[in-house]
């Protein structure tokens, strides 16, 4: 939580500033699809789908048509036998675990303290699907083999966020990630990816998509991430695993009359920004380093980026000052000099320290290092002198 001086007025009131700002021609290092109006969003939409799906084909009722060629699109990259399009990952994946547990016999789940389920689902894996949760390591990593085999009881699913973004879009070696799935094997569990942002993560790991994915027993991942679709995600596995899943899509409310906008927009970032996030993944670490090096010669004791290098193209920036001293300079930045270092919200993590999610997508290859030094220092130069 911020500061109890600063209100939750004062916080609505600069972030209705900042999306002010990122709709002008202010520069930025990424362009997340929320922060853009309804009618940019729809006029992408009609300018791009004709190139991903015939428009002229009826518009799908109930997950046929256009859903079902992005389920077969997903199910082919990720190399499974079958694919479910959700409206959303949270029921996706409280599916997923429904029907593992009832594969297994065991409703225990085990995964990190920081992953989704735990940390933004409001406790839903156990009020709304019976399951419950067991927590492998309170260390800001995936877990390793022997905290597995150190739990101390039997579960029937080990899931596994990939990247697992509240600990700093972090990653594991393939090294790491295959040795931690044997040992979940070793114990007669299956094992689910939460691949929310899966898609960039085949650059750290080294291996392809449907590699990673070989690893798990199921799969899901999301559209409205990093590839900037309009909602949507999908869960993957086993041809009988999914065509269960499908049943509790249905019984979950999931199933939807018509989805296309959002299967259209999920086939559009496919097309366009998963062939681009190598490149995304490549120049983050360039302004990570950039960003380091241009808070330091701003004046400021102590910065840090996280984890450094980047594993994807999100990271954290950590900062000593409170969220409403940085959101406030990160404004003034943009309202003098056109650039906006900082886009988004900063968040407490102790007293007086803040972190930020970082995010480079294409508009951030427009910076070179020298402009990010020089984005850096001038931030910095904005903040009060510490004593």
């Amino acid at each position: 939580m911020n500061d109890m001086n600063d209100s939750a007025k004062d916080q609505a009131a600069r972030k209705s500033r900042r999306l002010e700002l990122y709709r002008s021609s202010v520069r930025t290092l990424a362009s997340p699809g929320h922060a853009a109006t309804m009618r940019e969003r729809l006029e992408e939409l009609v300018r791009e789908a004709g190139t991903v799906h015939d428009l002229d084909e009826p518009a799908d009722i109930y997950g046929n048509g256009v859903v079902e060629a992005l389920e077969g699109r997903v199910a082919g990259l990720l190399g499974m036998e079958a694919a479910a399009f959700f409206p959303t990952g949270t029921m996706a994946q409280q599916v997923a675990m429904r029907c593992w547990a009832g594969r297994t016999g065991n409703r225990a789940v085990a995964l990190h303290p920081l992953a989704h389920p735990e940390m933004h689902e409001r406790n839903a894996f156990g009020e709304v699907s019976g399951l419950r949760t067991l927590r492998v390591t309170n260390e800001p990593r995936l877990p390793t083999p022997e905290e597995i085999h150190d739990l101390g009881e039997p579960f029937g699913t080990l899931m596994l966020e990939l990247p697992l973004r509240d600990a700093g879009f972090v990653l594991p070696t393939w090294e790491e990630l295959t040795a931690t799935v044997a040992a979940a094997r070793e114990l007669d569990a299956v094992v689910h990816l939460d691949g929310a942002r899966l898609w960039e993560s085949t650059v750290h790991l080294g291996r392809s998509l449907a590699e990673i994915a070989g690893l798990a027993d199921s799969v899901y991942v999301s559209f409205y991430k990093s590839l900037n679709g309009l909602s949507g995600a999908v869960l993957a596995g086993p041809a009988s695993l999914v065509a269960e899943a499908k049943v509790w899509r249905h019984r979950y409310g999931g199933l939807a009359f018509q989805q296309f906008p959002a299967a259209l927009s999920a086939l559009i970032g496919l097309e366009r920004e998963l062939p681009r996030l190598p490149e995304y993944v490549a120049h983050a670490k360039v302004v990570a380093r950039a960003l380091t090096e241009g808070l330091a010669e701003g004046g400021l004791p102590w910065s840090r980026v996280h984890p450094e290098p980047p594993h994807t193209h999100q990271f954290q920036v950590w900062l000593p000052y409170p969220p409403e001293v940085l959101e406030s300079a990160s404004i003034a930045q943009a309202e003098e000099t056109g650039r906006m270092l900082f886009m988004g919200t900063w968040t407490t993590q102790g007293p007086g320290i803040a972190y930020h999610e970082m995010t480079v997508s294409s508009p951030g290859l427009d910076w070179d290092a020298e402009e990010v030094r020089e984005a850096a220092r001038n931030f910095a130069r904005r903040l009060p002198a510490q004593g």
